[in-house]
Order: structure tokens, then C-alpha cells, then sequence
């Protein structure tokens, strides 16, 4: 052989062989998702983090609008033209799509022992035995205050309930401030910032929610009507008209200084911090006695999986398991404050307000909301009576035991285990 072609032959060689490489490894990912919201923070931090580790690995992010979501990632699993990756939404919705064939189990991923069994739950059959999306991200519930107006009237923030209503009295007789910006208008948010907000602290977490499944505690036992006399003491801190005010008037009257107080989800963080020009602070949900165990609605919110017909599997499994390391969970939770890193390793928080939320974890005991998992799969849905129920209760149109039998008696019309 010449000269001539042995470099023939090395050049063909390493054509050849980088072919080779490219095909074993270049792959192009796309990302369902209905949080369009944060399409700039997926564009210019999180791929841009894991493509510089993985050069074979291109990803895009192509998200719906969320009211749509589901009804467009269903049509597209369908009909074969779904992503690579798949943004799960917690409990039944994404249970569906796994008992469907949609979604791969990955619990043998590497990183997925990275999570606790709560942090699965959300994405994991009933007995547990499989996963099929990696958890991304919690919310948190308590209490948004704005720090000016408690230093402007010498305000602490409350530990207790006594606490609680001696601080929205005082603020409601100095008549500057509505004490508290929530309505009940939309009904989610007197269930969601209202009743499962402060109902950990009464049904201890995790304990009751769980005996609720298993059928040894009922929604009109003590534990969970109490909560409910609770939020219909809120009604006189809320402002003229709560009854008819809808969830974005009730930011609004927070974030242009108008209300003391908004009731909660850790997801306002971003929101309050583009919007409000005063400085803000956080408490937990008050304990009913000095020295009782706090309990926080830590919940579920958003988890990834992949697309069961995914053209590139080992790909999309290189970046699930990314997604359960560190790395990605530092980035996630600090790109956009209020949603919490549910893995076991040590995120270190840089906004001041998400450290005060996620703090709570070290002293209180995390716990999700009761109706999601298994209680909403009959009719009536557990969850939206929980809706009607608390918005029912918070403008008087029930009374808080009306309330929990409302709610225990169409959980008993088709759940067995709450029959008995």
C-alpha cells in the first residue's frame, strides 16, 4: 500500500469513525410543557447548563399555552407527534398517561435516589413500584406580608393563632390597610391559600392525609372542620367586597401597598418581586399553642418524564437523570424563586423571601394536599368541592360543619374505603 493510501485509508477511517460517534450521539430533545412562563429561563440557563456537559445533546423547549396542555400533549401522544420529554403534572393526570403506555417507568435511574418517597408520590403508581417522572419542583403555603406596613405599626410576625387575629385586629383598627388581600370570587384560592394552607397544622400532615385514604378519619371529624371554623373567622379581615374579588385583585391590593397580608403560594415569590417596591417578609401558618409541631403544605407541583415513544430514549433518560442531580437542582430552584428543589440534596437559596419559605422545612413536617392523590378520581371531584366548599364557607354561605359533611358525604358516595 502507497502512502497515498494509507492516509486514504486513515482518512476514511476517521470519517468513518466520527460518523460513527455523531450518530451514537447527536440527538435533538423537545420538552412538552404548559409553563410557558418560564421559557426564557430554559432558553438561557437550564439548557444552555446541560448541553455545555452534553455536546451530542441538543434540547428544545416547546411549551403550550397551560390551559391547553393537556388536551394538546393528549392529542399529540396520540397521535405519535409528542416530544422527547414530557412535563408532568402531579397525581392522577400524569398517573393516566403512565396507565396509558405514554410514559416510561425511570425509577432505575441513577439520581432518582436522590428523592424521598413523598417527593415521588406525585409521580409514582399507588404500591409505589414505579416512577415515571423525576420530580422538579414544590410549592410552599403561608403568609406574604409587607414588611413596611408591620414596622409603620410595630406588627410581629405570628406564631400562634391568638397571635394571628390580635395582629389583623390591630391593623384593622388603625384603618390604613385592609388586613388581608384574598375574595372568593375564584374559589380556588380560598381551598388552595385558605383551607389547605393552614389545615396541616389540624389534621398533623401527612398522618391525616393519609388516614383519609385509608378511611380511619373523616372530613367532618373535628381535625378537618376546624380549620374551616378558622378561615370563616378570616371574613371580616378581608375587605369590602372579598365575596365578588377575583385572584388578581387580590394581588393587586397586595402589591400596590393596599393589604397588609396575602395569604400565599410560594409561586408569588416572582410575581411580588417584579411588581411590589416595598420590602416583604413570610410566616408560616400559626400553630394553634405555643410549643405545638407546625405542619406546611410543601406540594407536588411539577415533575418531567419521558415520552414512551421517544425516538431518543437514551438521550432523553441522560437528561431525566440530569434533572435529578444538584446541579440542576440549584439552577431550577434559584432561576425561579418559590419553586422548591424536591430532591435530598442541599440547595442553597439566594432570594431572601424563598430562604424564609423553605426554612420552614428544618422545623415544621412537610405535607401535600389532601385531595390529590387517589380522593379526586370520583364524582364529585374531592378537590373542586373543596373549592366551593371553603369559598362557600369564607362568604358565610355555609357554615364550617355544613361544610365538612358537604365534603365527607360526596367523598362517601363513591370512595369505599370512607363508607364503612
Amino acid at each position: 500500500m502507497t502512502a497515498r493510501h494509507v492516509k486514504l485509508a486513515l482518512l476514511a477511517a476517521t470519517v468513518l469513525g466520527s460518523a460513527g460517534t455523531a450518530m451514537a450521539q447527536d440527538a435533538t430533545l423537545t420538552i412538552e410543557s404548559w409553563r410557558n412562563d418560564d421559557l426564557t429561563i430554559w432558553q438561557e440557563k437550564l439548557i444552555p447548563a446541560f448541553e455545555a456537559a452534553h455536546p451530542g445533546i441538543k434540547v428544545t423547549f416547546a411549551p403550550s399555552a397551560p390551559t391547553e396542555y393537556n388536551a394538546v400533549l393528549n392529542s399529540k401522544l396520540e397521535a405519535g407527534s409528542a416530544g422527547d420529554l414530557i412535563t408532568c403534572r402531579p397525581f392522577d393526570a400524569s398517573l393516566s398517561l403512565y396507565q396509558k403506555g405514554h410514559l416510561a417507568a425511570i425509577q432505575d435511574l441513577e439520581n432518582m435516589k436522590n428523592f424521598g418517597d413523598v417527593a415521588k408520590a406525585a409521580w409514582s403508581t399507588d404500591d409505589g413500584s414505579a416512577t415515571f417522572c423525576v420530580p422538579m419542583a414544590s410549592v410552599i403555603h403561608g403568609f406574604i406580608y409587607n414588611a413596611e406596613i408591620f414596622e409603620e405599626l410595630g406588627l410581629t410576625p405570628p406564631k400562634t393563632n391568638d397571635e394571628f387575629f390580635a395582629l389583623l385586629d390591630k391593623i384593622k383598627e388603625e384603618g390604613s390597610y385592609i388586613p388581608m388581600a384574598m375574595g372568593a370570587k375564584d374559589q380556588w384560592e380560598a381551598a388552595t391559600m385558605g383551607y389547605t394552607n393552614i389545615g396541616p397544622n389540624y389534621w398533623k400532615g401527612e398522618e391525616g392525609r393519609l388516614a383519609l385514604i385509608k378511611g380511619g378519619e373523616k372530613l367532618s371529624d373535628d381535625q378537618w372542620v376546624e380549620p374551616l371554623r378558622q378561615l370563616a373567622k378570616w371574613a371580616p379581615y378581608l375587605g369590602d367586597g372579598y365575596e365578588a374579588q377575583a385572584y388578581p385583585d387580590s394581588q393587586n391590593l397586595f402589591t400596590l401597598g393596599r393589604a397588609a397580608i396575602f395569604p400565599a403560594g410560594s409561586w408569588e415569590i416572582s410575581i411580588f418581586n417584579e411588581q411590589a417596591d416595598f420590602k416583604m417578609g413570610a410566616f408560616a401558618p400559626p400553630v394553634q399553642n405555643a410549643g405545638d409541631e407546625c405542619y406546611i403544605s410543601d406540594h407536588t407541583d411539577i415533575g418531567i418524564g419521558m415520552n414512551a415513544k421517544s425516538a431518543n430514549p437514551e438521550a432523553a433518560r441522560t437528561f431525566l437523570n440530569w434533572v435529578g442531580s444538584a446541579e440542576f437542582a440549584t439552577l431550577y430552584a434559584n432561576s425561579l424563586p418559590g419553586f422548591f428543589s424536591l430532591s435530598n440534596e442541599t440547595v442553597e437559596m439566594e432570594d431572601p423571601l424563598a430562604k424564609e419559605f423553605v426554612s420552614w422545612r428544618e422545623s415544621c413536617k412537610s405535607t401535600i394536599r389532601p385531595a390529590h392523590q387517589i380522593l379526586s378520581r370520583g364524582t364529585p371531584n374531592l378537590w373542586n368541592e373543596m373549592w366551593n366548599v371553603s369559598a362557600n364557607v369564607l362568604r358565610g354561605a355555609q357554615t364550617p360543619e355544613e361544610g365538612g359533611a358537604t365534603l365527607q358525604d360526596g367523598l362517601a358516595s363513591w370512595y369505599e374505603p370512607q363508607q364503612k
